[in-house]
């Protein structure tokens, strides 16, 4: 077996995140990655079999950190007693909304891969991801904290994923806006609040 040669591995790790960012998933090519790390396709493939394991080693160990930190969030919430999760909730939300855009912010480039450049690939639905696992713990928290408006029908279940899709998909503007770190931050706080006082309203909350 032939000796893989050290660095080669890094060195087509940047040139492919350059060339997918510069053109998408779609239109990336393995040749000009190649040529702009100064190798062959053939040791790109050796080492990340084809263009979508490439694009598969730049993006996941960024998403499976946040779906793990973001699962561990909710999960933590959760464990809480009623009482602790009424009184808390927007202020524990808002203290892990700040980490998320910070985080956000660490791996920037992984995130413009993953809204403006992921189409054809298996993180084209990634921002879905989120979203269900967000669903799925709101639930939770109306059946803990006894909260019947599903019940009563005061908001559906589809009206709650299209809002919790819209703030998700609100989040991540920063990114498709470039907007510098502190803007960013400032504008996550001010879209949190704007989502609040809406549900706020809805739930009569105090």
């Amino acid at each position: 077996m032939a000796k893989q040669i050290e660095g080669v591995y890094e060195k087509v790790y940047e040139c492919g995140k350059k060339e997918f960012l510069s053109k998408g998933f779609k239109d990336a090519s393995l040749r000009t990655i190649a040529q702009e790390a100064g190798t062959s396709t053939g040791s790109i493939y050796t080492r990340f079999q084809n263009k979508e394991g490439l694009f598969h080693a730049i993006v996941y160990p960024v998403v499976d950190e946040l779906k793990s930190w973001f699962l561990e969030v909710q999960e933590l919430f959760h464990k809480k007693d009623s009482d602790y999760q009424k009184k808390n909730m927007f202020h524990y939300s808002g203290m892990e909304a700040e980490k998320l855009v910070s985080y956000i912010y660490d791996n920037y480039d992984i995130f413009k891969l993953l809204l403006e450049c992921a189409e054809g690939t298996e993180f084209s639905d990634f921002l879905n991801q989120l979203v269900e696992i967000e669903m799925e713990y709101t639930v939770k928290y109306m059946e803990v904290t006894k909260d019947d408006a599903l019940k009563k029908e005061t908001i559906t279940s589809e009206f709650l994923h299209i809002v919790t899709s819209s703030y998700f998909s609100g989040i991540f503007e920063m990114v498709r806006h470039n907007m510098k770190r502190e803007d960013g931050m400032l504008y996550a706080k001010q879209l949190r609040e704007f989502y609040y006082a809406g549900f706020a309203n809805i739930y009569n909350w105090k």
